[in-house]
């Protein structure tokens, strides 16, 4: 594994895609009404079991947000020299195999997974691909 630096010139950017993205907001969106509503009825009725569901919708709301803001920062980053994804970084020459599902084979019995959730995964893996040949 190599730094970024010594990867060359920036080519491409593959972020999340915004299906998935929108997704999780509207799982954030639909857990926080619900956490409002339980809110309220605890309020009108004074039945504990309300306020165990907004605590409920509360956790929900909260891991998604995080999950959210945790997503949205990873990318995989595509130089002239190599691939960055996160952390881990591959020269071309030391890419053994580049699978269909997105996993890329290191030199060293290490591998980078690319999640399929990327945007456009597909031109991506044959772009990859296309670079090994």
């Amino acid at each position: 594994m190599t730094e970024p630096a010594h990867l060359g010139k920036l080519i491409a950017v593959h972020g999340v895609a915004p299906a998935h993205l929108q997704r999780a907001v509207f799982i954030a969106v639909l857990s926080f009404m619900f956490f409002l509503a339980m809110i309220f009825a605890f309020y009108i009725l004074q039945n504990i079991l309300y306020f165990l569901l907004s605590t409920a919708f509360l956790i929900v709301y909260l891991i998604t947000m995080f999950a959210i803001i945790r997503q949205r920062r990873s990318a995989v980053e595509v130089f002239e020299n190599g691939v960055k994804y996160r952390k881990q970084a591959a020269r071309w020459s030391e890419i053994e195999a580049i699978k269909a599902d997105g996993t890329i084979e290191i030199s060293g019995n290490e591998s980078i997974v690319i999640p399929s959730s990327m945007s456009d995964f597909s031109g991506l893996m044959a772009f990859l691909k296309g670079r090994m040949d």
